[in-house]
């Protein structure tokens, strides 16, 4: 099947060959048709197939074949997004797609000023796409007007009807108008999640192209077991001797993404941080700076899970496994996409291993765990008991057991065994070690 096939415009299939694509991906295929014959819907599929331009393509050609009075500025379609990151994404798409067509796309997020953004919007826009914080403040400045939306679109829907957007969504719905086209995209869906998106759609048609939370087949997934404190040092002797040109990193917090940007540094590798805490202009530059090849680790929180798409990444990973096993998926959907193999890394700690079994649960599959490779802890770590004879602590490889002990594969020293925080880690109930979270 080619885009034609489809019943696009000549104008949208001109551009979509300009992109170089010749065939529309599955959930493009099954999804474009339902969006052109005027259906609601709510579509799964895994990350990195072309969720995006199964609904930008579709919505340029809704409104280019019923053009709005020259009069109107207010905007035809809608798009919310979870985080800026991915409302700049949708938009590049939508210009790129609609380019030879007469149609406009604005974006608009906070962490910049907003008055640049009144000012598009007084000019008039066909499609805008927000993210929810930044567009109510625009509607309580009465900057915005909702009231002409035909078409409305939850990208990433799981975690934009997840408790903590629900309540802003509701406060956008109620100032759209009742008849509209509704669809909802994302990778994951949980059945209470589905159960929400069902209050927002009517009938619709429900698309699902691979297994619900599937993950991307062509990325290669597996985890060491390590332990906490030495996870830096694993990742830096990763990243150098495997020769990974680029590599996303995730850490569950802020503070965290920030040090151990500074700690990969420090052993020389270029690297970057993105999440929540960064002016707007900072995460633009580091995300530039990563897919330029400028800094080999960009090291983020989930901000820079959601739809980022950046070509040809190798390797995405996870120093800290995700709380919420449904963003698992999300953050190994940044490898492996349009086609392309990737890889996926798990950095395990004995106080994560019920995480690791609640992702391969969603998965149902196991995650292999391969023997953890002989790495040095640098003389700058901070000191304690228990070096090598040169001075230097070693890694030898005994970490691959479960709950991170050391064992006896590949050690050089006597005593280069595991020692932190006093000895051997001491574990509590459940197995999990007593200096846990």
């Amino acid at each position: 099947m080619s885009f034609a096939n489809l019943g696009l415009l000549p104008e949208l299939l001109r551009a979509v060959a300009d992109k170089g694509y010749d065939a529309p991906t599955p959930i493009q295929a099954q999804a474009i048709p339902a969006v052109l014959a005027g259906r609601d819907v709510l579509a799964g599929a895994q990350t990195g197939t072309g969720k995006t331009a199964g609904f930008v393509l579709p919505i340029l050609q809704r409104l280019a074949q019923a053009p709005a009075d020259a009069a109107r500025r207010a905007p035809r379609a809608l798009v919310l997004t979870p985080t800026r990151e991915l409302a700049a994404q949708v938009a590049d798409s939508a210009r790129d797609y609609g380019k030879y067509l007469r149609l406009r796309t604005a974006v608009v997020f906070g962490g910049v000023g907003i008055n640049p953004q009144i000012d598009a919007l007084r000019l008039g826009t066909d499609i805008l796409v927000a993210t929810p914080g930044r567009l109510l403040d625009l509607a309580g400045q009465q900057a915005v007007d909702l009231r002409a939306i035909e078409v409305f679109v939850l990208d990433e829907a799981d975690r934009m009807l997840d408790m903590g957007f629900i309540h802003d969504i509701r406060r956008v719905l109620r100032l759209l108008p009742e008849q509209r086209q509704n669809l909802m995209f994302s990778a994951t869906y949980s059945d209470d999640i589905r159960d929400l998106a069902a209050r927002f759609v009517h009938e619709p048609v429900a698309i699902e192209v691979a297994p619900r939370n599937a993950t991307a087949d062509r990325v290669e997934q597996h985890a060491y077991r390590v332990a906490k404190d030495h996870k830096r040092h694993l990742l830096a002797h990763l990243i150098q001797a495997q020769g990974w040109p680029q590599v996303l990193v995730f850490t569950r917090t802020k503070h965290g993404a920030n040090r151990l940007t500074q700690q990969l540094e420090r052993a020389g590798i270029q690297a970057a941080a993105i999440h929540g805490n960064k002016s707007q202009a900072a995460r633009t530059r580091a995300l530039a700076d990563f897919k330029a090849g400028r800094i080999v680790a960009l090291v983020a929180t989930e901000v820079a899970a959601r739809g980022l798409d950046i070509k040809e990444l190798p390797v995405v990973v996870n120093y800290e496994l995700p709380n919420v096993p449904e963003d698992y998926v999300h953050r190994i959907g940044r490898t492996a996409r349009a086609g392309m193999e990737g890889c996926a890394v798990s950095l395990v700690s004995p106080d994560e291993a019920l995480l690791l079994r609640d992702i391969e649960r969603l998965l149902r599959r196991a995650i292999s765990v391969l023997p953890v490779p002989q790495f040095e802890i640098p003389a700058e770590a901070p000191p304690a008991a228990g070096r090598g004879h040169d001075g230097h602590r070693h890694h030898g490889g005994g970490q691959a057991g479960p709950g991170g002990h050391g064992g006896q594969g590949g050690q050089r020293h006597p005593g280069a065994q595991q020692r932190r925080s006093g000895g051997r880690q001491r574990r509590g109930a459940g197995g999990r070690t007593s200096h846990g979270r």
